[in-house]
């Protein structure tokens, strides 16, 4: 019985010793494709900032073709998505009529502004706030997690997330308010009252950027993909990039570049 009980204990030891040593190398081996696809993610922020502020730098025709590439590339990756939705063939054109209403509009509005403002106040004013958002809801909703908005749709969205970057984007336009930045230079100066509208405003943002985020993450799980495309390595898609951007940039162009265009505004 002796030996028996011995031989068991060996075999439990170097069963425990091997489950241990599996256990340490998936560890290892799972921090380093971490750290690798976190690189990789890096990389690629790096190179489509980079080459945003050289197209917003020399403005004119090369922002307009930029802004063209990048409305092509959504539409694309729009049109992908919609062709695994299962519809029918005249649902599938109606889905793509309003993809090109949607992302053209979001389109004519970035290029509309860029025509309007310098570099530093495009950049600033109307395309940080929106980054602000993500910043914001990211590190919010990580700290502080809580109740999600619409885990069937996205599982990592939370209200805190949605608070943080509406109060991080509402930091970005009192900043552009303060320094008379975009919008704000045409009324000089800041009052209690501006401060306050300053900060409605980067809310405002935060909730339509993280509903044209809830709105391409609904076009996904109806298409069963990840992501709406693997243009960007560590991104997935430009669409994915820029779902928040469209959805913003549609909205200022019903309530400002349309009124401009009929007089209104």
């Amino acid at each position: 019985m002796g030996d028996v009980r011995s031989r068991l204990e060996e075999i439990t030891k170097q069963a425990l010793d091997e489950v241990q040593d599996n256990h340490s190398d998936r560890l290892e081996g799972s921090s380093a494709s971490g750290m690798s696809d976190l690189l990789v993610r890096f990389v690629s922020a790096v190179a489509m900032l980079g080459v945003s502020i050289i197209a917003l730098y020399f403005g004119g025709w090369f922002w307009i073709a930029f802004v063209v590439l990048l409305a092509g590339l959504v539409l694309w990756e729009w049109n992908l998505l919609v062709g695994k939705f299962g519809g029918s063939g005249l649902s599938e054109v109606a889905w793509q009529f309003l993809g090109a209403l949607y992302v053209g509009a979001a389109a004519l509005a970035m290029v509309q502004v860029r025509l309007n403002f310098e570099m530093w106040p495009v950049l600033l004013a109307f395309l940080a706030p929106v980054i602000a958002v993500d910043v914001g809801a990211y590190f919010s909703g990580r700290l502080i997690g809580g109740p999600k908005i619409a885990p069937s749709i996205s599982p990592s969205k939370t209200w805190s997330g949605l608070l943080g970057g509406g109060v991080a984007a509402g930091i970005v336009c009192i900043f552009a308010e303060v320094m008379d930045i975009g919008p704000g230079s045409f009324a000089p100066g800041y009052s209690a009252s501006s401060i306050v509208s300053a900060l409605g405003t980067g809310i405002l943002i935060a909730v339509i950027a993280q509903s044209g985020d809830f709105f391409e993450s609904w076009m996904k799980r109806r298409a069963e993909v990840k992501d709406s495309s693997n243009l960007l390595p560590g991104h997935g898609g430009i669409f994915d990039r820029l779902d928040g951007f469209l959805a913003v940039f549609f909205v200022l162009f019903l309530f400002a570049v349309v009124p401009a265009y009929i007089g209104l505004a």
